[in-house]
């Protein structure tokens, strides 16, 4: 018999119990809820909710590809403003943050994640932005939305899920929209399919990476049929 998820009443008191807000390393200009361990966290979570299996506490750490990616969006303000924006699993919402200080029109967090979707109005507050919460699958609604730009970091991290977000990012940029991507060239990166804009070395906690500064780059779609693109136009 499936034991179903019971309800937490207080998400946000459980995320600000557990997390500390502080300054991102490679975006000192935002801060975030986050947390010291990820095992800790994550059988907290489990226990909270009574069932196991549960995804990773994604939005309670500032992940490499969303470090870089954010660092790039607010360094590069003109091809945010007065843009809407998606920000495609976003996790902790750092980069739709970043795309809001960068003077986005509007910015759409979306994430399926249900604390995720509490720690991102959280984490929006404390940064005095607003987001809008799209809290819907938008891989299985694939030419759901009108965004100008979309931004993904960390999202080539599963087989399926990478096939998914790159045949989404691909329908939309045919539509039109620029894509920004923040990975550390994960196991199911489509490189062959994208142009490098810019490298970082960004600080990250070893129980999550390989190395305590993970070298990341920022990435962008190239136009078919070939990739000869060695920076974005807005």
């Amino acid at each position: 018999m499936d034991i179903l998820p019971r309800p937490i009443s207080d998400r946000a008191a459980f995320i600000r119990a557990n997390t500390r807000l502080r300054p991102v390393p490679l975006v000192p200009e935002i801060s975030l809820y986050l947390a010291d361990e990820a095992v800790p966290l994550w059988q907290k979570t489990e226990d909270e909710l009574g069932a196991m299996g549960l995804p990773p506490p994604f939005w309670a750490f500032a992940w490499a590809g969303g470090q870089a990616l954010a660092r790039y969006v607010l360094d590069h303000p003109e091809d945010m403003r007065g843009r809407h924006v998606l920000d495609l699993a976003s996790g902790s919402g750092l980069v739709g943050i970043a795309a809001m200080k960068a003077g986005a029109r509007q910015v759409e967090a979306a994430d399926i994640d249900t604390f995720a979707a509490t720690a991102i109005g959280l984490n929006a507050a404390a940064n005095d932005v607003a987001l809008t919460l799209a809290e819907r699958d938008l891989l299985a609604l694939p030419h759901d939305g009108a965004w100008d730009v979309i931004l993904a970091g960390d999202i080539f991290y599963e087989r399926e899920t990478a096939a998914r977000a790159l045949a989404f990012l691909e329908w939309h940029a045919r539509r039109g929209a620029a894509v920004l991507i923040g990975d550390p060239r994960r196991s199911y990166l489509p490189e062959q399919r994208l142009v490098r804009l810019a490298d970082y070395g960004v600080p990250v906690t070893r129980e999550l990476e390989d190395n305590e500064i993970k070298q990341t780059a920022v990435w962008t779609l190239c136009e078919a049929p070939s990739c000869h693109r060695t920076e974005w136009k807005s």
